[in-house]
């Protein structure tokens, strides 16, 4: 399953996984102290809030699902509100 990584510089990362659960209502969410799990047919995004960024990492089934999640998960960051972000993904 490939597996990449972003981490962005983030004052309250908790209120941005707030956010993007709140997008992703439509997804099963799945919440523990740790981390939040996002699940797409595709595969799945984990984020964790850190004191000064948010952890990112996003899981595809396959490897022709991959761009597509990804694709999916900056598109959700890019639309967040009040912030500015600079997405580097890393495999």
């Amino acid at each position: 399953m490939p597996i990449s990584r972003a981490e962005l510089p983030a004052e309250d990362a908790a209120a941005l996984i707030d956010q993007l659960c709140e997008r992703w209502s439509d997804h099963e969410v799945t919440r523990s102290d740790e981390q939040v799990e996002v699940h797409f047919d595709a595969g799945s995004c984990y984020l964790v809030a850190e004191s000064d960024k948010l952890m990112v990492v996003v899981e595809a089934v396959e490897d022709g699902a991959h761009d597509r999640l990804e694709w999916e998960v900056d598109a959700a960051l890019d639309a967040l509100k009040g912030v500015e972000l600079d997405i580097i993904w890393e495999a």
